[in-house]
């Protein structure tokens, strides 16, 4: 006696039930292709195996892709100065762990001064997108900032920076609002007495 097929024996009859089925098949469910076997119908073992080696191989670019991303939004100038602090750290620990005391005082491997080469074009552009971002004044090493100021020749004055008054009207216009708000909450509190 054979059955004839509907919506409970056989989950391809119609589109919303094959859908459901592909994505009982994705999470691993393989029920609704139990109506036939894999030994009369080749075909159909063949389709599994090409569709979990194809659903595997996307899922894995998708989850590369993802990853991607993320490591590219991860790679800026901050993970950058925070990879190097450590390794400050870890050759800080050398020197003081395992040197000794002989090799600590080679003038070779630690001078007295070091000196940096520096294109004078390219440092006055960055001191210059420092000065305009407002990165610049930050209250450290006040003498050489005035004295590369003064070798590149560059004016300016930190009292009179654009960013700083920016912020500073953008702070006012805040204290404003704020008082404009507690002008409206204490008259909204009088009405409220009123009405008690």
């Amino acid at each position: 006696m054979i059955q004839t097929p509907d919506k409970n024996t056989n989950m391809f009859i119609d589109i919303r039930t094959s859908l459901f089925a592909i994505y009982l098949f994705l999470a691993g469910d393989s029920s609704a292709l139990s109506n036939w076997s894999y030994a009369d119908n080749p075909s159909i073992a063949i389709l599994i195996v090409l569709f979990s080696l194809l659903v595997v191989v996307y899922l894995m670019n998708l989850l590369i892709g993802l990853l991607n991303i993320a490591i590219e939004e991860d790679n800026n100038r901050v993970s950058y100065l925070i990879q190097k602090a450590e390794v400050n750290n870890i050759l800080a620990e050398i020197e003081i762990f395992y040197l000794l005391p002989h090799q600590k005082r080679w003038q070779t491997w630690f001078p007295e001064v070091i000196h940096y080469y520096a294109d004078a074009d390219k440092t006055r552009i960055e001191i210059e997108r420092l000065i305009k971002e407002g990165e610049w004044d930050n209250k450290e090493f006040i003498k050489m900032q005035e004295k590369l100021l003064e070798k590149l020749q560059i004016k300016h004055n930190p009292i009179d920076n654009k960013v700083i008054l920016e912020k500073l009207s953008a702070l006012e216009k805040l204290d404003e609002k704020l008082e404009k708000l507690d002008n409206e909450v204490g008259n909204i509190r009088k009405i409220l007495q009123d009405r008690d």
